[in-house]
């Protein structure tokens, strides 16, 4: 199991974010329908370009994610596993009442560059045809003839999210230190 993980977190860490999207969208309508056809199905089955660009800034955010939780999960010292051990809890309960809090206290400055870098990543979806902030905006600044507006606006709108969400982040992030 750890092997798949290291397999996992390093190759979608090692393949940039829009080859994975490439590989997604022409591959998961394929790999559906032969499994499909494994049991019998002889229909068309097709996923949305959405759901593709969901289903790759997931992988590739998570594949991140899993490395701050990593990495947090080192810096717990091995006394507290010992303790809640020693407090006699089962080891689900002592990860979930001991260690989860003080690891999700550790992670939450790299899960917010995570969420920072999976709001940037959905400009990349518009090359598969997602009609997200970007692509919309390149079609109404080419309409228009206007696109230094329209591409300010998203500059502007793409920072208004990333400044709130980072005030969201140090907002829990000082809540999690006063408990």
């Amino acid at each position: 199991m750890a092997g798949a993980a290291n397999l996992y977190t390093t190759v979608m860490r090692g393949v940039p974010p829009l080859l994975v999207i490439f590989l997604l969208f022409f591959g998961t309508n394929g790999a559906l329908m032969w499994v499909a056809r494994g049991f019998g199905y002889t229909g068309y089955i097709e996923i949305d370009a959405f759901s593709v660009g969901v289903m790759a800034v997931t992988l590739v955010s998570a594949s991140y994610s899993s490395e701050v939780f990593r990495g947090a999960h080192g810096t717990i010292p091995a006394g507290q596993f010992e303790a809640f051990a020693a407090l006699g809890l089962r080891p689900f309960l002592g990860l979930y009442l001991v260690i989860m809090p003080q690891m999700f206290r550790q992670a939450l400055p790299g899960l917010g560059n995570v969420w920072i870098m999976a709001i940037k990543e959905t400009t990349l979806l518009s090359v598969i045809s997602v009609a997200e902030l970007m692509r919309v905006v390149g079609l109404a600044g080419r309409t228009t003839g206007q696109p230094f507006v329209f591409y300010g606006a998203a500059a502007v709108i793409y920072f208004v999210l990333v400044a709130v969400s980072s005030r969201v982040f140090v907002a829990v992030e000082n809540r999690m230190r006063w408990g």
